[in-house]
C-alpha cells in the first residue's frame, strides 16, 4: 500500500511519547479553547490532526454545518455535534479516505458564532448575554436576578425551530420550575433564545371598600366577588345592594356594565361571580342610608345629652 505521508507521519509511531507530545504542541493551533459545548454553523474549531501539519489549524464550520478539511473531497456535516464526536468523526474520515492509519485527532472549539440568550419581561434585570458551557433555564434566569413579585404564573421560551426559519413558543409553569418535581422543564438552551417573564394579570376593586387598588390574579385560579372583596378588605357599611363589574369590550374598546346582585352573593342566596383580567369591581356607596344613619346618630346623641342635663338638674 502506497502512503503519501510525510515522512514526519510515516516515522510517527517510532517516535518516542515525550517527542510525540513535544510535536504534538509544536503543531497545535494557537487559539483559545471554550469548554466543550454543541458545535453550530459559523463556530471555529481548533483540530490537531497528530504528524499532520497540513491539517493541524483553526477552521471555521460553514454556514451549512459543514466542515471541509483539505486533504477530504467531500465536506463533515458536524452541526449539532460535540468536539469529541467531532474528533471521531474527523478520524474515521481520514482513515476511509486511505491518507491515515489510526489517525489520532484532538478537536477544541475555540470561537462560537454569536449566540445570545435574552431574558426580559418581570425579572430584576433584564439582560442579554452570549451563551458558553451549558447553560439551563434556571441559569438564565439566576443572570437577570430572579423573577419579581409582578410575575405571572408561567414563563414563555422562545426558541429558533432547527428543522425551519420559524420560531417555537413553549409556556413553562414557573412553580413546576421552582419545586424541580418536573427536572425537563429546567430546559438546556441551545443559544438564541428568548426568555419572556410576563407580569402577573390584574383587576381592579374600587368603591365603598377598605383596600381599594389592584390585585395580581395568581397560579391560574378564578377570582369571584367574594375573593376580590377579602382581597380588598371587605366591604364598608352603607354599601347598596348591588356591586358593578365594569368590563373591556372586545372591539369598541369601552367597557361594559355588569350589575352584580352583592347583597344576595354576601348571604349566599345567589351564585358568585367570576372575575376576568383587566375587570373592575366597583361597590357603590349609599348616601341615602348613610345620611339617614347620621341624622339618627345626632338625634339619638341630643337625647341622651338632654336626659343627662334633666337628671343633673334634678340633682341640684
Amino acid at each position: 500500500m502506497l502512503f503519501r505521508l510525510s515522512w514526519k507521519s510515516r516515522f510517527a509511531p517510532f517516535i518516542s511519547a515525550p517527542l510525540l507530545c513535544v510535536h504534538a504542541l509544536a503543531q497545535a493551533p494557537v487559539a483559545a479553547t471554550l469548554p466543550s459545548q454543541i458545535i453550530n454553523p459559523d463556530d471555529s474549531i481548533s483540530v490537531t490532526v497528530y504528524g499532520s501539519p497540513e491539517l493541524t489549524r483553526v477552521y471555521r464550520v460553514g454556514s451549512d454545518g459543514a466542515l471541509r478539511l483539505p486533504l477530504l473531497k467531500s465536506p463533515m456535516n458536524i452541526a449539532g455535534m460535540r468536539p469529541a464526536a467531532v474528533e471521531a468523526a474527523i478520524a474515521a474520515a481520514l482513515e476511509a479516505s486511505g491518507l491515515f492509519v489510526a489517525p489520532s485527532v484532538t478537536v477544541a472549539l475555540a470561537d462560537v458564532a454569536s449566540r445570545p440568550i435574552s431574558v426580559v419581561g418581570a425579572v430584576r434585570t433584564p439582560v442579554t448575554f452570549q451563551m458558553v458551557g451549558r447553560v439551563n433555564l434556571l441559569d438564565a434566569l439566576a443572570r437577570a436576578g430572579g423573577i419579581t413579585p409582578d410575575s405571572g404564573p408561567d414563563i414563555v421560551l422562545v426558541r429558533p425551530d432547527p428543522n425551519s426559519s420559524a420560531t417555537l413558543l413553549e409556556r413553562i409553569s414557573v412553580r413546576q420550575l421552582l419545586d424541580g418535581l418536573l427536572p425537563e422543564k429546567n430546559i438546556t438552551l441551545k443559544g438564541g433564545e428568548e426568555i419572556r417573564v410576563p407580569e402577573a394579570e390584574k383587576f381592579f376593586v374600587t368603591g365603598n371598600v377598605q383596600k381599594p387598588g389592584p390585585f395580581q390574579i395568581r397560579d391560574n385560579e378564578p377570582v369571584t366577588v367574594l375573593r376580590a372583596l377579602a382581597l380588598a378588605g371587605g366591604a364598608l357599611n352603607f354599601s347598596l345592594r348591588y356591586a358593578y363589574v365594569y368590563r373591556k369590550e372586545d372591539k369598541a374598546g369601552g367597557r361594559n356594565e355588569i350589575q352584580i346582585p352583592l347583597r344576595d352573593i354576601l348571604k349566599r342566596k345567589a351564585s358568585d361571580f367570576v372575575l376576568q383580567p383587566e375587570d373592575t369591581l366597583y361597590i357603590p356607596l349609599d348616601d341615602k342610608k348613610r345620611n339617614t344613619m347620621a341624622v339618627l346618630d345626632k338625634v339619638t346623641g341630643f337625647g341622651i345629652a338632654t336626659a343627662t342635663g334633666l337628671i343633673v338638674w334634678r340633682g341640684r
